[in-house]
């Protein structure tokens, strides 16, 4: 375990709350505590953790919205910073939207309607923050984030800076940030002026569809595994026969076989044993290995 009182004496400016549970934090409900919890509410409030972390060798785990993390049982012996309502602020420029990374995609997306800009109605339903969005570059229904954006405010090292998207190598689900270990701050979005009508029937029939098609009524972490080459996973899932396969409190869902679900009372013990009988099946039925699109951290209990 690690003790925090040295990072309170480096970082004497953000509260650092220990033995903080993280199930509350993801959204498959799930994780065990972390050692030391903080929740700054600006750029030099996190400099400064990251720059406490480092000086005490404290491993640090980043959360947004926790969308697409599984945490381990046993929790995370570190501190977890979590980027939420604190870190949030949304401002429409003209034609751009710019977004700290503790701001959720939906409100993104909302905003960019209210001020009748076009371009985000695809990232309304997306349950995640701006940070782990522009990370990963998610996207839906043919749009991604990086098509969007302008530039990516980052910490590199003990540096912020504003990055070029051109220098961000988005690709799917992939960004420099990625490679480089940099911690996203924020993004400037550009966008195109249209009807706000118009945008908001995209963004109702996009969540007409999700309802439709997704598991929205349980806690899971989005679509559970990467797309692989020339499939689709949840395809694979159903057609090995696994709709409805259950470990434990989780469960492949009956709905898309792509979400893994949480029903009630599931531990990460349990995702995981289903993780990996899935994995195990597809590549037993159809030679193709799924690579989890979820981050997975922390110790076993």
């Amino acid at each position: 375990m690690v003790s925090m009182e040295q990072m309170r004496t480096c970082c004497r400016n953000v509260e650092i709350r220990e033995h903080v549970r993280l199930d509350a934090y993801t959204t498959l409900r799930v994780g065990g505590e972390a050692d030391g919890f903080a929740e700054p509410e600006n750029e030099a409030q996190l400099s400064s953790l990251f720059r406490a972390a480092r000086e005490t060798a404290t491993p640090v785990l980043l959360l947004g919205n926790g969308s697409n993390t599984l945490v381990r049982d046993g929790g995370f012996r570190g501190l977890a910073i979590h980027l939420g309502k604190r870190f949030a602020a949304v401002e429409v420029r003209g034609d751009s939207v710019s977004a700290q990374a503790g701001a959720l995609l939906s409100t993104l997306a909302r905003t960019a309607r209210d001020a009748c800009l076009t371009g985000l109605e695809f990232a309304q339903g997306i349950p995640g923050t701006v940070g782990g969005g522009v990370f990963m570059n998610a996207g839906a229904y043919g749009g991604e984030l990086g098509a969007h954006i302008v530039s990516v405010r980052v910490l590199d090292g003990e540096e912020i800076r504003d990055v070029p998207a051109a220098d961000m190598a988005f690709s799917y689900r992939h960004s420099r940030a990625m490679e480089e270990g940099w911690v996203i701050l924020g993004a400037l979005f550009r966008l195109e002026a249209g009807d706000g009508a118009a945008i908001d029937a995209a963004m109702r029939d996009y969540a007409a569809r999700r309802k439709e098609k997704q598991p929205l009524e349980f806690p899971s972490a989005g679509s559970f595994f990467k797309r692989p080459a020339g499939h689709f996973a949840g395809q694979l899932i159903e057609e090995a026969g696994l709709k409805g396969k259950a470990v434990g409190g989780a469960q492949v869902s009956e709905k898309h076989a792509g979400f893994l679900i949480n029903r009630g009372g599931a531990t990460a013990a349990d995702f995981l044993a289903l993780k990996e009988l899935v994995q195990e099946e597809v590549y037993r039925r159809f030679g193709v290995r799924l690579e989890p699109e979820v981050r997975i951290v922390g110790e076993k209990a």
